[in-house]
């Protein structure tokens, strides 16, 4: 890929490299969850599953927010082939 190029001059909030960790313990807790709800449940139908806000919340990860950065020429070429 060469000749790819982002197209957008939006970038995240980080000082982080990914939400890998993050995303592992959100999903481990998902999981967790609802298998404690749905052990010992015959019928399906009445259960209400937790949604992601139930869980976690997603500022407190390590990449909080995006923002949208003003480009000159010079910056033009800096960020957006990265």
């Amino acid at each position: 890929m060469s000749r790819s190029r982002r197209k957008h001059n939006i970038r995240g909030n980080t000082s982080a490299e990914s939400e890998k960790e993050d995303k592992k313990l959100w999903h481990k807790a998902f999981r967790r969850k609802t298998k404690i709800i749905t052990t010992g449940k015959k019928n399906l139908d009445d259960i209400v599953f937790p949604s992601v806000k139930d869980i976690s919340d997603t500022w407190t990860m390590a990449k909080d927010g995006k923002f949208k950065f003003e480009t000159t020429d010079e910056d033009a070429k800096k960020w957006l082939r990265k």
